[in-house]
């Protein structure tokens, strides 16, 4: 997923970015996985708000070599069977047009929520992994970068579970650090979600004076002990 400042409101979102729109969606669970063929875009400005809800550190070309934050899986309840929704931390997708990120996805598809951790270099699609989750369990989450070469690494810290994939892009332009949530589906009914430990470059959030985004109608609060904030 990607994003973009400076929108003109009466514009259709497409028009006001560089990436293309994101595709159709396709949300068929596979196997316990959240679903296949939603890609987690770079932001995007319309009318009422954008595709991310969350902060946003802004930055220079190559700037930013990680990205890291801890959050607990909120509890869910599915409004439409099209829902689909992630709270995820990475690198790139604010005034770029590569996002390098990695996260938990709920989705709807199946009436009931299934909750999938994934990782995307984006434009490339999602890949999803198959361990288990569960509401209430504590997600760690990092991106990191050296060059034209990723690390992103996310753990259950509850069912103790890592998965660490490594991957190259060189279009990556490293521009913006982000902890937000997402909605390439629509939102399903969530109650907060609490991200702790946001550090980029290895700085807490609060230093970098980040941009608040908001998405659907949910919004992030106050930033506290210079790293945590909740979405609602």
């Amino acid at each position: 997923m990607s994003a973009e400042t400076g929108a003109v409101a009466d514009r259709p979102w497409w028009s006001q970015q560089r990436a293309p729109p994101p595709p159709v969606l396709s949300l068929t669970a596979l196997g316990g996985t959240a679903a296949a063929g939603a890609s987690f875009a770079p932001t995007h400005t319309v009318r009422f708000g954008g595709n991310w809800a969350g902060y946003v550190a802004a930055g220079s070309v190559d700037e930013f070599v990680s990205a890291a934050a801890d959050w607990t899986v909120p509890a869910v309840t599915c409004l439409a069977k099209h829902d689909l929704y992630a709270p995820w931390v990475g690198i790139d997708g604010y005034n770029s047009d590569t996002v390098e990120q990695t996260g938990v996805a709920t989705s709807c598809s199946t009436g009931s929520p299934v909750e999938s951790a994934w990782y995307e270099m984006y434009p490339a699609e999602p890949t999803y992994y198959s361990n288990p989750i569960s509401t209430g369990d504590t997600i760690a989450a990092s991106v990191t970068s050296s060059g034209t070469k990723f690390t992103l690494k996310i753990s259950d810290v509850t069912k103790g579970w890592t998965e660490t994939t490594k991957k190259s892009l060189s279009s990556a332009e490293k521009l913006s650090a982000e902890a937000v949530i997402e909605a390439p589906g629509g939102y399903p009914k969530i109650t907060s979600v609490n991200f702790t430990n946001v550090l980029f470059n290895g700085r807490g959030l609060k230093s970098f004076d980040p941009v608040k985004t908001t998405s659907g109608g949910y919004k992030p609060g106050k930033i506290t002990h210079g790293d945590d904030f909740s979405i609602t």
